[in-house]
């Protein structure tokens, strides 16, 4: 981008510091900047320069339309392929990310999707035969522990002796990669210095195990009638016969690993935490589950959820050819930060933003430039679907079987996990009682 384009208005702090404030509090940065600056504004960070940031319907729109043509995504591969590798769904490109994109696909939608619904109760009835009635559970790592559970079934599909040495190895990937701290990866001087060396140690030791998991997968002769996402991925092949090497699915189940393990656990605790403040809409939403299991009201439920807090805060793209959004003439080569958590809190689409209020989706869908959790465009979360899904479950699972209230006097606070908006307390629930059986 040239030196001389004219971008929106925003902080006039050093980079680095504007870098330290988005990275360290989002939520806080970008809501100082919009009472300032208004919902278009621009920032400029060290390693990446100026940054517009939108939050308008019609600028979502038109960026996401573009992304076959126009954008590639912004800072992913910097933050993520250390962790992920090159061949990771959320750093290919173009073509590549297309194609690889429609081979992933089917594994996470219809019938296939349903295959897991009883790995996803088996693994929440688990967990909350442990909750004890009358004490304090932290509800974030629970639905970690849960979600953990279910990608070992669903996507790694193993349940022998290699379960538990697996699993270990995952939760030390998944431990070390919730830091905002993980972000130091991206620097090459510093991964040789502790925690980082720690870090890739534990990614190599997973890998190795996983390359395990591949290998016997492969040899399997029973392989292609598995409904586990990996002897899917084994078997699949594109429109010239082709499969995915080693790498590529080392990568994709790394990528599947830490994109639908730390959301979906972190979307639900934050609904626990919004939902258990709400009397009104959490006895309606059992009554539900009594009823039929779950419909419209615990639609509404998650996806108020995912409005008020967003597990992710923002996206981003840079622009292959110029592009006028909110009135701004932008070149190619500018960065763009869509803020999710900017879009979710317009008082002009959601009034009173900052309210949990469930009944806004009642039997309404979401709009898909004002509501976009979970991104859009050719680069939605391939997994949106199945997280939905998943949270739908443990939800029927849990309220049909324990009665549950607060577990502290105010709503927890957002911090930032990595790319993650998680609750600081951990979102502390309290079992009052156990249900009987129906």
């Amino acid at each position: 981008m040239s030196s001389s384009a004219v971008l929106p208005d925003g902080p006039s702090a050093p980079p680095v510091v504007q870098t330290a404030e988005l990275t360290a509090r989002p939520v806080d940065f970008v809501e100082r900047c919009r009472d300032r600056f208004g919902g278009t504004f621009s920032v400029r960070l060290s390693r990446i320069g100026p940054m517009v940031f939108f939050s308008d319907p019609e600028s979502i729109k038109q960026v996401f339309a573009s992304d076959r043509e126009n954008t590639i995504t912004q800072g992913r591969n910097v933050v993520l392929e250390p962790i992920l590798g090159t061949k990771s769904l959320l750093v290919q490109e173009g073509a590549e990310h297309l194609a690889r994109r429609r081979l992933m696909l089917p594994p996470f939608h219809g019938e296939r999707m349903r295959a897991y619904e009883q790995s996803i109760e088996r693994a929440t009835v688990e967990e909350i035969s442990n909750w004890p009635t009358g004490e304090t559970i932290l509800s974030h790592p629970a639905m970690q522990r849960i979600t953990l559970e279910v990608i070992m079934s669903a996507v790694f599909g193993v349940s022998d002796e290699r379960h538990d040495p697996l699993r270990a190895g995952l939760n030390r990937v998944l431990s070390s990669t919730r830091s905002p701290f993980a972000f130091g990866l991206t620097f090459p001087l510093l991964r040789k210095l502790p925690p980082y060396s720690g870090m890739l140690k534990s990614l190599r030791e997973t890998d190795r195990l996983i390359a395990a998991e591949i290998s016997d997968r492969r040899a399997d002769p029973t392989t292609e009638e598995r409904e586990d996402i990996l002897s899917m991925l084994v078997s699949a092949r594109d429109e010239d016969g082709q499969g995915l090497d080693d790498t590529e699915l080392r990568d994709q189940l790394m990528t599947l690993l830490l994109a639908g393990h730390e959301t979906t656990a972190t979307a639900l605790a934050w609904c626990f935490d919004q939902l258990l403040r709400n009397p009104d809409a959490y006895e309606r939403l059992r009554a539900e589950i009594d009823s039929d299991g779950g419909g419209d009201w615990m639609e509404a439920v998650i996806a108020e959820t995912l409005r008020v807090r967003p597990v992710v805060p923002m996206i981003g793209r840079e622009l292959r050819k110029p592009m006028t959004l909110d009135g701004w003439d932008l070149e190619s080569g500018t960065s763009v930060m869509l803020s999710i958590y900017l879009a979710h809190t317009r008082p002009e689409v959601f009034p009173d933003p900052y309210v949990f209020d469930p009944s806004r989706f009642d039997g309404v869908k979401p709009d898909t430039y004002s509501w976009i959790p979970f991104g859009g465009g050719t680069r939605r979360c391939i997994g949106a679907a199945f997280a939905q899904f998943e949270m739908r479950i443990v939800l029927r699972t849990i309220l049909s079987t324990l009665d549950l209230a607060p577990g502290s006097d105010s709503p927890d606070q957002m911090i930032r996990r990595n790319v993650t908006l998680s609750p600081k307390h951990g979102s502390p629930v309290i079992v009052t009682e156990r249900r009987a059986a129906a």
